[in-house]
């Protein structure tokens, strides 16, 4: 093969291999090729979205690593803490491999946590699923539940929330989004960064293999029906290595004589060794025979792409080799210098004496020499549908019993019991809603009065159906979790899944999202620190995903003291709604399955009113004694009354706003309500905030001891619902094959 079919075999198009043989002035070898292969990739280089992820906001008072300095978000929490944490996907991997795939995505993204000098103290997923009535999709399913289990569990990291999401359009292509959160001493964090000329450069953790070659490049490209051929690119996780790993590169941290530390994620060796010396302004001479690996006669291209796991590349003060070495030596980890840093510029790598590249390390990254497009975008054909859908012709249901029962057991919206018992959620005991359920997960920071409140969100029938929107509203339903736990927002991380960008109406698809996200985060002042875009996660037969753009929202509680839970406490208390409701039941789960209309907009939302209502929430903390405080998102009205009732096995009688169509009041989702609930005796005190407020709400009914009734109906009986709810997905997983 001569040099440009090979460029064409790995994925580099024509005028970037030209503009490799400018930058190089001379024809690159395969090894150079392989190299630029992968770090020009989407998946390392975002050279066709970082366009558009500049206009996001990404300035904010609490910002201590702003989106891009870092390997991962750093935000200030005050009392000398900071903050860490990221959310990415494994998606490519996991439609091959589900186990591996997802457990090296967990392991994948503390690394990015710790190699900060973070200790991980929470961790989150989105996960996106087919139908569950094919046998792949449960296969699927039960292989992902378990890698991010088995990994997360021996790792010791609980898992404190996430989402389970299931349609057709994600048959073929699964996504597996992962986040991690770390605490760190603001003095205490670590720079992936490399400097100082005949500073040694060290490989330490796991020995180097041929897993993962190519990956990549791999995550930058369609599922085909040839994509099980790639399965060498699917990475195999060892969380106790990781463990081991991570209390070495802590304590190597702790003794100050590291320069920097970057986790060998994807594209393995290349791409710590360029970004860690284009971020220095230096360069590395690197002796690749060096690497430990786990296969005799390993090419130079194999170790110099490999994503074998559990690995970091560290530089460290020349004089303080010793020192680093004894640290992980008491770990019994692999620690082998395997060259130095320059002030070239240059990475040189070589093999047996041999000079096998010779690469600029700014040509090859992001922000440097990595190329940037501005691709094409075009509205999609099925817009048209949308826009000319007319609620008018769905029929109401008469009897809103048959409604009631589909949506309490739909896969979207029962209890996802079947996966999180297969986690870990208690392990490190800072979890606050282990067995307080809130709106959105509560994690202590211990020795403080503080704890994070962590959520992820979006629903991708929002964002096929109107992206702009769709995005706005993923960024405001985080938020609005966060606010109803009793914390404030202050940063959001994103894992951005789309289809193929070389499809204009996918393209649009994601400059919409962008913007809608943009103007959320503008809205509620929480700057984005970072993230991933997924792009290609589409088939080359069933076609794209929806567009899936999740936020993982960070907010702070200054005081653990206004923590609220989602729970009904007692009979009697007062239920109340705030909120503007709506008679459009467009977008909603109930128009959707229950219908089986796919073809409405997004539901009502107002930007300006989601910012009212957390005014008004705010300001009630800590004066009004709330008994319970959820939000009104997924399922409507009826689902969130459901979930606030069930953990205590309570009840709740309550009655629709006449003025409203009566399925749209239960079953819609019109966004930025809540619901509460008050002692009698705190009512007065309550009407108070709430008249003051421009919003609209009303007392919507009552506690009770059992019984559903709606609309004057009696309604099934609590224990009915409570099969449904928490036994549907347990009972679909487990049909037979």
């Amino acid at each position: 093969m001569n040099t440009d079919e090979t460029a064409k075999a790995l994925g580099l198009l024509p005028e970037e291999l030209q503009k490799i043989r400018d930058t190089l002035g001379r024809e690159p070898n395969f090894t150079e090729l392989s190299a630029y292969s992968a770090m020009w990739s989407e998946h390392c280089s975002y050279k066709n979205s970082i366009v558009w992820l500049k206009t996001l906001p990404k300035d904010g008072e609490r910002m201590l690593a702003k989106a891009g300095e870092e390997n991962a978000g750093l935000v200030d929490l005050g009392d000398g803490l900071g903050c860490v944490f990221k959310i990415e996907s494994h998606n490519h991997p996991s439609a091959i491999e589900p186990y591996q795939g997802a457990a090296t995505g967990v392991g994948g993204i503390n690394r990015d946590i710790f190699t900060m000098g973070a200790r991980p103290v929470a961790q989150l997923n989105s996960l996106r699923f087919g139908d569950l009535s094919q046998e792949r999709n449960r296969q699927l399913l039960r292989g992902v539940v378990r890698g991010i289990g088995d990994y997360g569990n021996a790792f010791g990291v609980p898992v404190v929330g996430g989402e389970v999401y299931f349609d057709e359009c994600y048959n073929i292509n699964p996504l597996v989004n992962a986040m991690s959160v770390g605490l760190v001493a603001r003095d205490k964090t670590m720079s992936a960064s490399a400097h100082g000329a005949d500073n040694p450069v060290y490989i330490v953790g796991s020995r180097t293999g041929k897993d993962g070659i190519h990956g990549a490049s791999f995550a930058s490209k369609d599922l085909t029906e040839d994509s099980a051929d790639d399965l060498p690119s699917v990475q195999v996780g060892d969380p106790f290595q990781e463990k081991l790993l991570l209390e070495a590169s802590l304590e190597a941290i702790a003794t100050g004589a590291l320069i920097g530390m970057q986790d060998m994620g994807a594209a393995g060796i290349i791409c710590s060794t360029s970004e860690m010396s284009a971020k220095g302004g230096a360069g590395m001479e690197i002796h690749l025979d060096l690497v430990p690996t786990r296969q005799e006669g390993m090419h130079a291209w194999e170790i110099l792409l490999s994503e074998s796991q559990e690995r970091m590349l560290l530089v460290c003060e020349r004089g303080h080799e010793k020192e680093i070495e004894a640290v992980f030596d008491r770990w019994d980890l692999q620690c082998v210098n395997i060259g130095t840093v320059t002030d070239t510029q240059l990475l040189r790598f070589h093999m047996h004496g041999e000079l096998v590249a010779e690469l600029p390390a700014e040509s090859l990254v992001l922000g440097g020499g990595a190329p940037v497009y501005h691709r094409e975008y075009a509205e999609p054909a099925y817009r048209e549908a949308i826009r000319n859908f007319d609620p008018q012709t769905i029929p109401v249901p008469r009897d809103l019993q048959a409604v009631m029962d589909h949506l309490a057991g739909h896969p979207n919206l029962c209890s996802k019991r079947w996966v999180y018992e297969q986690y870990d959620h208690m392990v490190g005991t800072t979890h606050m809603t282990a067995v307080q359920q809130a709106a959105a997960a509560v994690v202590d920071v211990r020795g403080t009065e503080k704890a994070l409140v962590l959520s992820v969100d979006c629903n991708p029938r929002y964002t096929y159906a109107d992206p702009y929107t769709g995005a706005a509203i993923a960024v405001a339903e985080a938020a609005r979790n966060v606010v109803c736990a009793g914390g404030d927002p202050v940063a959001i991380t994103n894992c951005l899944n789309f289809g193929n960008p070389y499809n204009p109406g996918v393209y649009w698809q994601f400059v919409e999202a962008i913007r809608g996200m943009g103007d959320a985060c503008r809205a509620f002042n929480t700057p984005v620190t970072g993230g991933n875009v997924s792009f290609y996660n589409q088939s080359s037969f069933e076609g794209p995903v929806f567009p899936t753009p999740v936020i993982g929202m960070l907010g702070v509680m200054d005081d653990k003291r206004q923590f609220t839970t989602l729970a009904f406490r007692q009979a009697g208390d007062f239920i109340y709604l705030i909120g503007r409701s709506s008679g459009d039941i467009s977008g909603s789960q109930y128009l959707y399955s229950f219908h089986g209309r796919k073809d409405s907009g997004a539901p009502p939302f107002s930007l300006a009113d989601e910012c009212a209502l957390h005014a008004v929430l705010r300001e009630m903390r800590g004066r009004v004694c709330l008994e319970s405080l959820q939000d009104v998102s997924d399922g409507g009205l009826f689902t969130a009354l459901l979930e606030c009732a069930l953990p205590g096995r309570l009840g709740f009688e309550v009655v629709a706003d006449l003025d409203v169509r009566r399925d749209a009041y239960w079953f819609g989702e019109a966004q930025g309500r809540v619901i509460l609930s008050i002692d009698p005796l705190e009512e007065e005190l309550l009407l108070k905030y709430l008249q003051r407020s421009a919003l609209p709400w009303c007392k919507l009914g009552v506690v009770t001891t059992c019984e559903i009734r709606i609309d004057g109906q009696n309604h099934q009986s609590v224990a009915h619902y409570a099969g449904l709810y928490e036994n549907s997905l347990g009972d679909a997983m487990w049909q037979d094959d």
